[in-house]
């Protein structure tokens, strides 16, 4: 009688845990199934927005671009709506001319520069950038954002200076 009871025993607890594996094995699955919905995202579709469409489509980029929350904007440099360098000469005038030109693409995707996360500046003159970069606290008034400062060699035609270039958040 003993070795029935036994038995008895040792049938219901490898049928217990059986159940139990079974039954943890499913509710991973089901875990693992809640999990693979959540990962599961669309992407989003770029807008593409051109400030000056025949200077941009001539050199071949786009002004921004912006996928989600996310706004890149192409560096800005000193120029007229046909391409042509502006403010020759003048570093100070320049950066004016590029933060004039961002602040269009900004207010185009409904930001402004409190929105900016990055702002990297490439010049060809640094001494002269860093005597002239104070205008900045007009244009970040909340504070600034993180960014580079790079002295280059040249930008894209001699007479440019400066050219910066900005990452944005945009919270919806």
């Amino acid at each position: 009688m003993k070795i029935k009871t036994n038995r008895l025993t040792l049938l219901a607890a490898l049928f217990t845990l059986a159940f139990g594996i079974q039954s943890c094995e499913q509710k991973e699955k089901k875990e693992t199934k809640e999990v693979e919905k959540e990962v599961i995202v669309e992407s989003d579709k770029p807008e593409y927005f051109l400030l000056r469409p025949e200077v941009e489509k001539a050199y071949g980029y786009s002004h921004a671009v912006k996928i989600g929350n996310s706004i890149k904007i192409s560096g800005a440099v000193s120029m007229d709506d046909d391409g042509n360098p502006t403010a020759v000469g003048d570093i100070e005038q320049q950066m004016k001319n590029c933060y004039a030109d961002l602040e269009k693409i900004l207010k185009h995707f409904g930001c402004t520069f409190d929105n900016v996360i990055k702002e990297d500046i490439f010049t060809t003159d640094m001494a002269q950038m860093l005597e002239k970069s104070a205008y900045r606290a007009e244009i970040y008034k909340n504070g600034f954002p993180t960014g580079s400062w790079l002295e280059v060699k040249g930008l894209a035609l001699p007479e440019f200076m400066v050219e910066i270039e900005l990452e944005v958040h945009k919270s919806e």
